[in-house]
């Protein structure tokens, strides 16, 4: 398919597809798991996780439009949802005096997307210009740099309003004052906020961000330039402004999940969202699939639920882990796999498909037969 017709847009019709697949799922998987709940079948640590597994949905299709849309491999997407996460917390102690929960919530997921998106920005502008492994080990050198400017920031509120500094004998809080951000430590005493509905909410409005722009002219535009940079050049698209386009709408998403994902928790530090984080968000974008959304809903929520499923273990717990992704990938890059998977896809769908019935009309002959 040439760069001018992926551009004006033909596949329309298998964005939609995926759209649907990808909402579908997330909303069966809502019903169920709610259903689960209120019939006691879930246990308490799987309920505890049920919030982490929205932000890491959000966040791995966050990425797979940087990584799979826009073709540009980020190794510092941990960076963002901590400036998500901590901007979060401190947004949301600022209007803790506000009577509804969900509107605090609200404020904290916003203003923790904003500054993200902020980020992103500044990050963006130098290192977009960079391609294939200096373009990731940039990002991953700003990850790294956002987590060790978060372990030297001290935020403190009284009376006389917010305080910040880079050491704790720059904060001067009064008696009713109260630290929010204490370095290494993190944000401690957080009132939780998350809640799972509000986690599939953040999920919904991901998918319609990306989706959405992934079938519009910009998306097919980022495609373009995924596919053959040199000919969209060619026709006068601008590869820096599309891919800062795509980078920084995923960085304000994965912002917004950094706050959803702190406000959940009572106590976080800045060692949550190092080099690791990063790269168990890509391990969910790989294994499902690179520009696959409905496969990285599907592969962060069991790779999210298998470290714990695997809890009995003990010992083995990870070592088990390992095992099963790396079964995973080599069943998935399997051509004889592969064949029979989309075998078996094309005989549910012959299931499901209503078989169309056609009438042959009558011939002349025929009619004047049966007068």
């Amino acid at each position: 398919m040439s760069i001018l017709t992926k551009f004006t847009g033909k596949n329309t019709n298998q964005y939609r597809r995926s759209a649907f697949w990808s909402y579908g799922v997330v909303i069966a998987g809502f019903i169920l798991v709610s259903a689960m709940n209120s019939a006691g079948m879930i246990s308490n640590s799987l309920q505890g996780q049920l919030v982490p597994i929205c932000a890491y949905i959000a966040m791995a299709v966050s990425l797979n439009l940087v990584v799979g849309i826009s073709g540009e491999l980020s190794l510092g997407h941990a960076g963002f949802m901590s400036v998500g996460a901590f901007t979060g917390v401190i947004a949301a102690t600022l209007f803790q005096s506000l009577p509804f929960l969900w509107v605090k919530l609200l404020i904290a997921i916003v203003v923790g997307g904003l500054f993200a998106g902020l980020a992103g920005v500044i990050i963006g502008v130098p290192v977009l210009r960079l391609r294939g492994d200096y373009l990731a080990i940039v990002t991953l050198a700003f990850g790294e740099i956002i987590r060790n400017v978060l372990n030297v920031i001290y935020v403190g509120l009284d009376e006389k309003g917010l305080q910040v500094a880079t050491s704790m004998e720059g904060i001067h809080l009064s008696e009713n004052g109260s630290m929010i951000l204490n370095g290494p430590m993190g944000a401690t005493g957080i009132t939780k906020l998350s809640t799972f509905f509000a986690g599939f909410l953040l999920v919904l409005f991901t998918l319609f961000v990306v989706l959405n722009l992934v079938n519009s002219k910009h998306g097919r535009a980022i495609m373009a330039m995924r596919d053959n940079r040199i000919a969209a050049e060619s026709v006068g698209l601008s590869a820096t402004n599309f891919k800062m386009t795509a980078f920084v709408t995923g960085a304000i998403l994965a912002g917004m999940s950094g706050a959803l994902f702190a406000l959940n928790y009572s106590t976080v530090a800045p060692v949550k969202f190092n080099f690791n984080t990063s790269i168990l968000v890509l391990v969910f974008v790989v294994l499902g699939g690179i520009g696959n959304i409905t496969g990285s809903i599907i592969s962060a929520a069991v790779l999210t639920i298998l470290p714990e499923a695997l809890r009995q273990f003990s010992d083995y717990r990870m070592l088990t882990y390992a095992i099963v992704l790396i079964l995973v990938m080599l069943a998935t890059n399997n051509p004889q796999m592969k064949m029979f998977l989309s075998g078996l896809s094309k005989q549910v769908k012959a299931v499901f498909s209503k078989t169309k019935v056609y009438h042959r009309p009558q011939r002349a002959e025929e009619k004047g037969g049966a007068e």
